[in-house]
């Protein structure tokens, strides 16, 4: 998981919540030091330099959102990671304002996903209205309201549908 300052705290720490819930191994890395402020107020510390990020010790990248999305879309390293995951066959999963990242960099073409609905933009694939979307390795969340549903979508496709429902009846019965 990629953030800078500004990122949202709702998607950030729900998608991780979720992943941590299902075992998963979630390594948070910051644009600019070892600390990210989200744009509630929120101080992420001790979180992982970019520097130190070796791509092939991950199988999925994920990108919130928030304001801080253009200072991710502006980052070189952020743009090669992408492209790095998507060359790779790994799976990208971006929520909110972040899947816009991946459409102006010609990553949505021909593909089905969501994004916070008015920051759509004709990004050559097919936008769905719903809180979540997979299309093959690529998983975008509509908004905020859509994190923990993001979540879940990852964890199955990382650890499984089995995993995923595991979880979903500890939190929800």
């Amino acid at each position: 998981m990629v953030v800078t300052n500004g990122f949202e705290e709702v998607e950030t720490v729900g998608t991780y919540a979720i992943l941590r819930r299902g075992g998963v191994d979630v390594q948070i890395y910051s644009l600019k030091g070892d600390a990210a402020v989200g744009r509630f107020g929120l101080t992420c510390a001790d979180l992982h330099s970019m520097d130190a990020l070796h791509p092939q010790d991950f199988d999925a990248l994920i990108l919130p959102g928030g304001p801080q999305y253009e200072e991710l879309e502006n980052s070189t390293a952020v743009q090669d990671l992408i492209k790095t995951f998507v060359e790779e066959e790994r799976y990208v999963c971006a929520l909110c304002a972040s899947p816009t990242i991946l459409g102006r960099a010609g990553y949505l073409k021909g593909k089905q996903y969501t994004c916070f609905t008015s920051m759509n933009e004709d990004f050559g694939g097919t936008y769905v209205d719903q809180y979540v979307v997979r299309d093959d390795k690529i998983i975008t969340g509509r908004s905020a309201a859509a994190s923990i549903d993001f979540g879940f979508a990852i964890l199955e496709a990382l650890a499984g549908k089995e995993k995923s429902d595991q979880v979903k009846r500890s939190i929800y019965y």
